[in-house]
């Protein structure tokens, strides 16, 4: 790929001296990057001594939910040193916008575009009305922001995601989308695939489907078939995902999530592992002269601490801990590799211990390990085996085969008063909620998440050390990827109403005017004189002529604001 800094200069030139002011105020980031918070006492990332060799790429790896609580189980359960244990490199800050407890979309919007924003928002401006009082020069309210993917894409660089959950869930959605809410799966999807990431794998094929195909979109269209048109290759299967030796490729290998890493045998055997994901997709994108950028997200460490379940937190934390092997590993052999490591924020508040024992203070390795060396599934698997009987027989019985557990009937009392008939916490919750408590030496504070600050674990040349706030990781990557995030914003993201003028509503839309056709509410057209701007696209039709975009048109509901890259200017 070739760098777009040529193209950049001369649509300014174009452009001229009066879209350079009007732009100015258009868009919604400036200079005020590492000015987010006043509470910040960090070390500005420090880079490690001892090397000076230039990044070319950067992998950005993420245990979703998870503190070195997990790293110290999954040693003492697998009974070896981890892979991240040689590369701790210090601790990151993880509060959102509005709260210090961060869910992973505010979490990963911080470290993918270098602001704080709400919990919920993904890659957009925070509500100015909830800001935590410590967060100062937020971006502006709802606008987009540009991530360190979106910003290695416009250097020329290769660039991909990899996760187990759907590949629409928080953590990847902010590294590739803009929208304030979360669970709008179907435009983050939309907006994925309009965005050109090279290789992106994980699960969520529903929402590339319309509803009439069984899938979950409402507009009607089949982005398989739009991911084909651009040329990828589009596989659903481990052996097919394998087979793969070159080009651009979207493999999801499930509906909805993937199956969780111990349950894959039993549930899913034609799912990848996480490592594979992640090692082909770095033979996939390496091949890319200029480099490139992978994040790489564990998704379901996070949803086991939820869980409260410590079989599935321990096998899913040690199958990331095998595919930051596979990432370190080439770093090693590369030499211009950045590795980058931190969970969003912990979940479960899960302890060593629990005051539940009165003996803890006498815990041995057995007494942690031993309870959970008989689990060959996790709480939802054993919930899946015992269906819709729920005598107590079978659930006994069911603890006994899957999770080797001798479950009392004061066991399945406390799980079935905990479920009640499906009106409390989930057949799962309860069972690993209860059998953590009698029957293992591991405690849990919360269902939810937690507010401290997480590991920060590093790899490669000049690779960060010490205390960060998650903000300072996006800058980071963009310093050492040799892009400006704010230069990024002024490309990718310029406000419609600061260059050109509403329609006056006489019925002809004039060069410089524009509307936002609305007719069908699932599928919204930005119109510019006689050019079309199709919502959630990267995609301009002027003249019958289709043009592709650098970036995404976004449209902002709540501001009524519509963005496009400024590339447009030039187009028209």
């Amino acid at each position: 790929m070739e760098s777009k800094e040529t193209n950049i200069l001369l649509t300014f030139s174009i452009i001229g001296l009066l879209l350079l002011g009007n732009v100015g105020s258009a868009v919604a980031v400036k200079d005020n990057l590492n000015n987010n918070a006043d509470f910040n006492y960090s070390l500005k990332c420090k880079p490690v001594a001892g090397s000076e060799a230039k990044i070319k790429n950067v992998i950005v790896m993420v245990p979703d939910g998870c503190s070195q609580s997990v790293q110290t189980l999954a040693r003492w359960y697998s009974g070896e040193s981890l892979q991240l244990d040689k590369i701790v490199a210090g601790t990151v800050s993880t509060y959102s916008a509005d709260s210090v407890i961060t869910d992973s979309s505010s979490a990963a919007t911080a470290f993918a575009t270098g602001f704080k924003t709400t919990n919920g928002f993904v890659s957009v401006g925070p509500r100015n009305d909830t800001l935590l009082s410590i967060v100062a020069d937020p971006a502006e309210e709802y606008s987009p922001l540009a991530t360190v993917l979106e910003g290695s894409k416009l250097e020329g660089k290769a660039t991909g995601l990899v996760a187990t959950s759907r590949i629409t869930h928080a953590t990847p959605a902010a590294f590739a989308s803009h929208v304030d809410n979360r669970n709008n799966e179907s435009e983050i999807i939309e907006q994925m695939v309009y965005e050109d990431i090279d290789v992106v794998f994980g699960g969520g094929s529903q929402y590339l489907l319309p509803n009439a195909d069984g899938g979950k979109r409402a507009d009607g269209e089949n982005l398989t078939e739009v991911l084909l048109d651009r040329g990828y290759q589009y596989v659903d299967n481990e052996t097919e995902m394998l087979a793969l030796s070159s080009g651009k490729a979207w493999g999801l290998f499930a509906s909805g999530h993937m199956q969780p890493d111990i349950d894959r045998v039993e549930f899913a055997p034609e799912e990848p592992s996480l490592s594979n994901m992640t090692e082909k997709a770095i033979e996939l994108l390496s091949e890319d002269k200029d480099g490139f950028f992978l994040m790489v997200e564990g998704s379901q460490v996070d949803w086991a601490g939820h869980a409260n379940d410590p079989i599935y937190e321990v096998t899913d934390f040690l199958a990331f801990d095998e595919a930051v092997k596979v990432a370190v590993d080439f770093a090693k052999a590369d030499g211009h590799t950045l590795v980058i490591v931190f969970p969003d924020h912990n979940t479960g508040g899960m302890t060593i211990g629990s005051y539940y024992d009165s003996e803890y203070d006498d815990t041995s390795i057995e007494d942690v390990v031993n309870p959970l060396e008989g689990m060959n599934i996790t709480a939802a698997g054993v919930a899946k085996k015992i269906g819709e009987d729920l005598s107590y027989d079978n659930i006994k019985s069911q603890l006994k085969t899957w999770w080797g557990i001798d479950a009392t009937d004061d066991d399945v009392t406390e799980i079935l008063e905990l479920y009640n008939n499906g009106e409390g916490l989930s057949l799962d919750y309860a069972i690993s909620e209860v059998i953590s408590r009698n029957h293992t030496v591991i405690g849990w504070t919360t269902h939810g998440h937690c507010g401290e600050d997480v590991p920060l674990w590093t790899f490669g040349p000049d690779s960060p050390a010490g205390y960060m706030d998650n903000t300072e990781i996006a800058e980071y990557i963009a310093d050492k990827l040799s892009f400006d995030l704010a230069e990024t914003n002024e490309h990718l993201f310029v406000e419609v109403g600061e260059v050109f003028s509403e329609d006056n509503g006489d019925g002809v839309l004039e060069a410089g005017e524009y509307l936002l056709d609305t007719t069908d509410p699932e599928n919204v057209v930005l119109k510019i004189g006689d050019a079309e701007l199709p919502v959630n696209k990267n995609i301009l039709v002027k003249d019958n002529v289709t043009h592709e975009l650098d970036g995404i048109v976004i449209y902002s509901s709540a501001t009524d604001k519509i963005y496009f890259p400024i590339e447009v200017l030039s187009l028209l």
